[in-house]
């Protein structure tokens, strides 16, 4: 597999100059796809700036001085995706990747009380040995729960270190979400209903401006308003 990718034919959700140069980084295989991700050396490079050059971000990243989820980034080329949260404890920087109106990834700054926890969506859950339901969790995540408390596309808060759950949001009515992929993504939304779908067919969710989306693209923020910081609207 090539380290790298022409920047014309990278993702539109990728916010990096197209005709800069002919090559940029492409990252590893990874829990996030590659539309709502970017390696660690463009996140540091092109989006927090801590430094000019791909081989900075490689030397930063080889010392250990980014943190990704609590844990700090070995791989220059690992993917860094929606929600997961940054910090660059030498700087006492803490962001968190999100999308912003216009549909690109961005990172925005947060405290570091705020980089100890994230938001996961609930993808599916599975029944496994013992009666446990283990919770498959956005971002390669799961978790194991006595009882089954929760719905699928729903949202949890949870501890990045620990996975402890720290609250939950439910895809209802007068919900806020986020919109992370299609024509709409990176817009805040408020709920209006959420449509069962007979057969094969996809669940959509209705919003109260009258747009409305299949149900993998939305992701509830909060009960009412938004719970984290969000990026500042484009002009």
């Amino acid at each position: 597999m090539s380290d790298h990718m022409k920047r014309l034919k990278a993702p539109r959700t990728w916010p990096i100059k197209r005709k800069l140069a002919v090559w940029v980084t492409k990252q590893s295989p990874g829990a996030h796809s590659i539309e709502s991700s970017l390696p660690a050396v463009v996140v540091l490079r092109d989006l927090i700036g801590a430094c000019d050059t791909a081989k900075e971000a490689k030397r930063i990243i080889g010392n250990r001085e980014l943190v990704v989820d609590g844990k700090p980034v070995k791989n220059p080329k690992a993917p860094i995706g929606v929600m997961d949260t940054i910090s660059i404890p030498k700087t006492g920087q803490n962001f968190r990747m999100l999308i912003t109106d216009k549909g690109k990834l961005t990172t925005v700054g947060i405290s570091g009380d705020e980089a100890t926890w994230k938001l996961v969506r609930i993808e599916s859950k599975t029944v496994v040995k013992g009666g446990k339901t283990q919770l498959n969790l956005s971002g390669g995540r799961n978790i194991l729960l006595d009882k089954n408390d929760y719905r699928s596309g729903d949202t949890l808060k949870i501890g990045v270190l620990d996975q402890k759950v720290l609250g939950s949001y439910v895809l209802k009515e007068g919900a806020s979400a986020l919109i992370i992929h299609g024509a709409l993504a990176g817009k805040i939304l408020k709920v209006a209903e959420k449509v069962q779908r007979s057969g094969s067919s996809d669940n959509t969710v209705k919003f109260d401006n009258g747009a409305e989306t299949v149900q993998r693209n939305v992701f509830v923020v909060g009960s009412g308003k938004p719970e984290i910081k969000l990026p500042e609207a484009s002009e």
